[in-house]
């Protein structure tokens, strides 16, 4: 490598930093467009041939801001206030919860306390969901330019995203061939992540909110998105909420509320995730349950919410250049 090459990388990697860090602070508004560009490349190409590229890209990203974008914002916020509501009233002692502790300690011998427990949780949750800025007139304005900034980038990434990705390929120095397959497989495992992970696993909380909601569990909008996160989780998923739930009610003296909470549990939000994942899912494109886990836990740590969605598709695409690798450069 000559001195010109190597200082050539040096100040590519320079603006490369530079650039990670100016765009950091808005990673999941950045993300969220990407993400809404992607599911909504198919219909732009339809629409192309009618309105131009222009007016295509124009019309999704109106589209997008008034159904997709805006309401995402707003649910935010009202889970956000939900949270911190919950954790106000377990710190007031506003909900009892001394009975299902004495219940707790008499089935399993141990002393639990669950007000301190689920405030700190409730606190916790609500601060990843709206980072850490205690000003909230901070958050709102973060958050409106971040809207505003999707928006703008979900029209230049469905209008540009043709050339974008025509320009990676030139600039890559990797053969056609390899490219391809890269492309290929990461597009089947994004899809294979959505529709067969996050979508079902978004149906599954919402049925089980619906649950809690129909049996009168408090701050329902909070719980049901817990547990539309929980089910990205294999096997214990969103039962790690609506089962201490109709515990909860059995305590509080209610055991047929509580009872028919458990059965629709068991039954409506258990069964429909073989159900769902068994229509919606390519099985060409299956992910092992440790990568999922790996991917929504630690992609949820480094990206906030929109790590539920690219996580495991990070750590997918690292298994598919292995593979990638071991097909076209590894000797036989």
């Amino acid at each position: 490598m000559d001195v010109s090459r190597g200082f050539m990388l040096v100040v590519i990697g320079a603006f490369g930093t530079l650039s990670l860090a100016i765009v950091w602070p808005f990673r999941q508004y950045v993300l969220l467009a990407v993400l809404i560009a992607y599911l909504l490349t198919p219909v732009y190409r339809r629409l192309v041939p009618v309105t131009g590229e222009t007016g295509g890209a124009l019309a999704l990203m109106g589209a997008a801001t008034g159904v997709v974008i805006l309401p995402f914002a707003a649910l935010l916020s009202v889970v956000a206030s939900d949270a911190l509501d919950l954790a106000q009233r377990l710190s007031d002692s506003d909900i009892d919860l001394e009975e299902v502790e004495s219940v707790i300690a008499a089935s399993t011998g141990r002393e639990v306390d669950l007000s301190t427990t689920l405030g700190t949780a409730g606190e916790n949750f609500a601060g990843v969901l709206v980072g850490n800025a205690s000003d909230l007139v901070g958050v709102f304005t973060h958050a409106l330019i971040g809207i505003t900034l999707s928006a703008f980038l979900l029209f230049f990434f469905l209008r540009d995203g043709r050339y974008f990705t025509e320009w990676l390929f030139e600039v890559t120095p990797l053969p056609d061939v390899v490219l391809g397959e890269l492309a290929t497989n990461v597009d089947d495992l994004m899809w294979a992540v959505l529709v067969g992970h996050v979508l079902v696993s978004a149906i599954q909380g919402l049925l089980a909110g619906i649950g809690l909601a129909v049996t009168g569990i408090p701050n329902a909008v909070f719980w049901t998105v817990a547990m539309m996160l929980l089910a990205l989780l294999p096997v214990v998923g969103a039962f790690l909420v609506w089962g201490p739930a109709a515990v909860y009610l059995v305590a509080l003296g209610d055991p047929v509320a509580g009872g028919g909470l458990f059965l629709y549990g068991m039954t409506v939000v258990g069964l429909s995730d073989n159900y769902l994942r068994s229509i919606l899912v390519d099985r060409r494109a299956q992910l092992n349950p440790a990568t999922i886990m790996l991917g929504v836990v630690g992609g949820l740590y480094l990206l906030g919410v929109m790590g539920l969605f690219f996580g495991p598709v990070i750590v997918g695409s690292f298994k598919i250049a292995i593979e990638t690798f071991d097909t076209y450069y590894v000797d036989r």
